[in-house]
C-alpha cells in the first residue's frame, strides 16, 4: 500500500512555506518558491458520514472521496483529509457491536481501527496513483509551541511531496485533558497550520439551518454566514450522532476561528454528489462561512492561541472593554473585567466573554485567576495604591499580541 507514516515529533524546521495571508514568512527564498504553488484544501469527514447505518466503514464512500480528491488535485489543490471513525473501524474489526464505555476498551479499539482505517484510505487513493500518509495528533502536540511548529512543517513538507496526509486525533493515547474532543477543532487547527485556501466539512446534514430541521418544520438552510454572533451560535444544536463526538456547535466554533484567519469554510452533506468538488470550485452547496472583512491582523501565534490549547477558564468583560477589544485593538485591562470563571494560572489560555456569555476573544493571561479576581474592575490609580496589585497597573491582563478577537 502507498502509505507513509510520519512522526511529527521528528520533523524539524527544514520545511518552508509561502508568504501568506496570515503573515508567515518563508525561511529562505528557495523554500518559499518551492511551496508557492500549494493551494491547501482541508476536508474533514465525520464518523457519521464515513460509516454505514450499522456503524461500519463505508468503503464505497471512501472510493468516491478518493475520486473527488484526485479531481481537485488536478485543478491545483493540495488536499488534506481530517478523518474520524478510528474507534468505529476498530470495533468493526474486533467484531464488537456495542460501543464500550470504558477508556481502555475505546483506546484499544482505536489502536486496531487506526491501522484498518489508514489501510482503507491507502487502498482507495492508490487506485488514483496517490500516496497517503498517517498523521496522528493530540493537544499535547499543539499546546506546546515548538511541537505545533513541527506539525506545521511536517504537513507542509508532505504537501510539497504530493502526498495526501490523513490526519486524525491519536485516540489510542488521548485522555480527556489532551483530547481535541471533536475533529472539527482538529480540522480547523490543521487548516490554520497549512494556511488553507478552504476547509470543507462533510457532514450528515447539508449545512446550518435557522432552526433544527429534525424538529422544526419549515427550517431554512442558511447558505452564507459572514459574521458569527449570538444568533448564529444559538441555532447550533447539540451532537446528534451516536458515532461522532461533535455537533453543529463545534463546527460553528471552528468557523469562528477560521473566519478570523481569513480562511473560508463550507459545511455540506458529505454524500451529496461531488460535494468536495463543488465546495472547492465555489459552487452553491451547503453553508459557506466567509468573513466580509478581517478587522484585525491574525498572526500564526494568535491562531495557535485560538486553537492550539483548550481554554482553562474565562474572563467576563463589560461593554466598554468589549468595544475596546473588538473595535479599537486594545489589550484587556483589569478595570474592564467583571468576574472570573474557572481556575487558571498565569500564561494559561482563557476565553473572553461579554455579559451575555458570548465568547468574543481568547488569549493568554498574564495573571492567575486568584490575582485577577482581586483586581477586577479596579482602575489604574486604585491598583497603584495597592502593593499586592501594583503589577496590574503596569501590565494588562491579556496583551493585545496575546489575544485573538472573533468579531
Amino acid at each position: 500500500m502507498d502509505e507513509a507514516k510520519i512522526d511529527i515529533s521528528a520533523a524539524g524546521e527544514g520545511c518552508g512555506a509561502r508568504k501568506s495571508h496570515v503573515g508567515r514568512e518563508p525561511r529562505d527564498a528557495r523554500e518559499g518558491q518551492l511551496a508557492a504553488h500549494l493551494r491547501p484544501l482541508v476536508v474533514k469527514i465525520g464518523s457519521s458520514t464515513l460509516t454505514t447505518s450499522e456503524s461500519k466503514i463505508d468503503y464505497a464512500f471512501l472510493d468516491d472521496v478518493a475520486r473527488q480528491v484526485a479531481r481537485v488535485r488536478e485543478a491545483g489543490f493540495s488536499p488534506i483529509i481530517v478523518t474520524s471513525a478510528a474507534i468505529a473501524c476498530g470495533l468493526e474489526a474486533l467484531g464488537i457491536e456495542r460501543r464500550p464505555t470504558d477508556m481502555p476498551s475505546l483506546q484499544a479499539a482505536a489502536s486496531v481501527g487506526q491501522s484498518a482505517l489508514s489501510a482503507g484510505y491507502a487502498r482507495a487513493f492508490a487506485q488514483h496513483g496517490i500516496t497517503t500518509s498517517l498523521v496522528l495528533l493530540t493537544r499535547r502536540d499543539t499546546a506546546d509551541r515548538t511541537a505545533y511548529l513541527h506539525a506545521r512543517d511536517t504537513l507542509s513538507r508532505l504537501l510539497e511531496m504530493g502526498v495526501v496526509p490523513i490526519v486524525n486525533e491519536n485516540d489510542t493515547v488521548s485522555v480527556e485533558q489532551i483530547r481535541f474532543g471533536d475533529n472539527d477543532t482538529l480540522a480547523a487547527l490543521v487548516a490554520c497550520l497549512v494556511e488553507a485556501e478552504l476547509m470543507v466539512i462533510l457532514s450528515d446534514i447539508d449545512g446550518l439551518y435557522d432552526a433544527n430541521p429534525m424538529k422544526v418544520e419549515g427550517a431554512h438552510l442558511i447558505e452564507r454566514v459572514e459574521r458569527i454572533d449570538e444568533n448564529i451560535m444559538s441555532v447550533a444544536g447539540d451532537a446528534g450522532s451516536v458515532v461522532g463526538s461533535g455537533g453543529m456547535i463545534t463546527k460553528i466554533k471552528a468557523a469562528r476561528v477560521l473566519m478570523a484567519a481569513g480562511i473560508p469554510m463550507t459545511i455540506c452533506l458529505g454524500h451529496a454528489p461531488d460535494a468536495i468538488v463543488h465546495a472547492a470550485f465555489g459552487d452553491r452547496i451547503g453553508t459557506r462561512f466567509s468573513a466580509s472583512e478581517r478587522p484585525h491582523e491574525i498572526t500564526p501565534r494568535k491562531l495557535w492561541i485560538a486553537l492550539g490549547d483548550s481554554a482553562r477558564g474565562a474572563l467576563i468583560v463589560d461593554d466598554g472593554a468589549k468595544n475596546a477589544l473588538l473595535h479599537r485593538g486594545s489589550s484587556l485591562l483589569s478595570v474592564g473585567i467583571s468576574r472570573v470563571e474557572g481556575r487558571f494560572n498565569d500564561d494559561d489560555i482563557v476565553d473572553v466573554k461579554d455579559a451575555t456569555g458570548h465568547v468574543i476573544a481568547r488569549g493568554r493571561t498574564a495573571f492567575s485567576s486568584d490575582e485577577v479576581e482581586l483586581a477586577c474592575g479596579r482602575t489604574r490609580e486604585e491598583l497603584e495604591r495597592n502593593r499586592l496589585l501594583a503589577a496590574f497597573a503596569d501590565k494588562p491582563v491579556i496583551h493585545r499580541d496575546e489575544l485573538i478577537a472573533f468579531e
